[in-house]
């Protein structure tokens, strides 16, 4: 029996017990969830980040309650939470912005087959996963 005269699965009706548990999404749906997932928590996230730039460059007192902000903390939230939350906002940008550069190249450059989109996939995934680490890192004090 060659590979094209394969019977492939159909699911009709899918049982959420049984069928979802199995299913396994490809890297290109991953990478189509989170870059609505680092969308909206951008989005949600949007008062924080401008509360962040203009604490950073109004004057130097205010540059030092921001960087105390990393150490100590803010009101209830520990320094430690605060750059979680921070993380999470740098892992969302660089995630969006790989993922919004794959979609523009294979828009203009009409490269929309599976292989690509698997190897895209996987490539946005690995950077945006890398360079976060890379800057989560320097964010968290280990170089």
């Amino acid at each position: 029996m060659t590979e094209l005269t394969k019977k492939r699965p159909e699911f009709r009706n899918i049982n959420a017990f049984k069928d979802l548990t199995t299913y396994r999404m490809a890297p290109a749906a991953w990478v189509s969830i989170l870059h609505r997932a680092s969308g909206g928590l951008m989005f949600l996230l949007l008062p924080l980040i401008v509360w962040l730039f203009d604490t950073s460059v109004s004057s130097e007192l205010s540059f030092e309650r921001f960087s105390a902000a990393f150490s100590v903390g803010i009101g209830f939230v520990p320094g430690w939470l605060f750059k979680l939350v921070v993380l999470s906002i740098i892992w969302a940008y660089l995630h969006h912005l790989i993922a919004g550069v794959r979609h523009l190249y294979m828009d203009a450059c009409h490269a929309v087959s599976k292989e690509f989109g698997r190897s895209s996939a996987l490539v946005t995934l690995v950077l945006s996963i890398g360079l976060t680490l890379v800057l989560g890192a320097k964010l968290f004090g280990l170089y």
